[in-house]
């Protein structure tokens, strides 16, 4: 049975705060990047999570929703982007990519949370697909992160 209206909206605001989380963390992290390829990287998911918001926004809308606008707080500081702020400074790139892959991880657990909800197909197969959009990015940064690791210990 499809989970009741208000529910699925209630969800799908919740992945557009976590989207928007995602997006401001990943535009600080390729500020604070220095290597220009990992920057390009960091934009490009970025620009990924700008994406995201705008089709969770209109599945909100097309269900006679108000889509939420912002991240939250709350997200800002449970996602562990926070600790981007203090590492970008010092332009350790290992760090930024820590960072970042706390703040995936994050966001991986605000899709599986959407994804155990009983939502209706045509909804379910946007969060998969983001969903699997995230976990290729955390896959992704921790492999660069083991690579960072390894070069900090050579």
């Amino acid at each position: 049975m499809e989970a009741p209206k208000d529910t699925i909206i209630s969800r799908l605001n919740d992945l557009i705060a976590a989207c928007k989380d995602r997006e401001q963390g990943y535009r600080t992290a390729a500020e604070g990047a220095s290597n220009k390829d990992l920057k390009a990287l960091l934009e490009t998911y970025a620009k990924q999570s700008a994406g995201f918001v705008a089709e969770l926004q209109a599945e909100v809308s097309r269900r006679g929703g108000a889509p939420a606008e912002t991240g939250s707080l709350t997200g800002w500081l449970t996602r562990g982007w926070q600790h981007l702020a203090s590492v970008v400074s010092g332009g350790d790139d290992g760090a930024v990519i820590a960072g970042c892959q706390r703040g995936e991880e994050a966001a991986q657990a605000a899709y599986e949370a959407a994804l155990a909800d009983a939502l209706p197909n045509e909804v379910r197969a946007v969060v998969e697909r983001q969903y699997a959009a995230v976990k290729s990015g955390h896959d992704r940064l921790r492999a660069l992160g083991a690579v960072a690791a390894g070069a900090a210990e050579a």
